[in-house]
């Protein structure tokens, strides 16, 4: 797998550096783990402060192209959205159960 830098911008207001990559692979499409796990080593960035926010693939190619953030700090990772922070770790979304009630039907 390779990954190569495509666009790289600093946003100093929201103090992290915001990259576009291309990943280019061999068999089945990487994981978000892998990809980050590869653009951490590249960047040399700490895990933790890294959210892979898309990764899609084109259909019949052996590529992929992606946008990550890489936040300067864990305060400044506190604006990032819960969800994308749980789906960046792997966790599956909980599910919310609403009781239905049943209503009594009228005749």
């Amino acid at each position: 797998m390779e990954i190569s830098i495509v666009e790289e911008r600093e946003n100093a207001v929201l103090k992290r550096k915001e990259v576009r990559f291309k990943v280019e692979f061999e068999g089945a499409t990487p994981s978000r783990k892998d990809v980050k796990e590869k653009l951490c080593h590249q960047l040399k960035a700490k895990p933790e402060l890294v959210i892979v926010d898309e990764l899609g693939q084109r259909y019949g190619l052996n590529e992929a192209s992606g946008y990550a953030k890489i936040y300067s700090d864990a305060d400044a990772l506190k604006v990032e959205l819960k969800h994308n922070i749980r789906r960046d770790k792997g966790e599956k979304a909980e599910k919310k159960e609403k009781a239905k009630k049943e209503t009594p039907k009228t005749a």
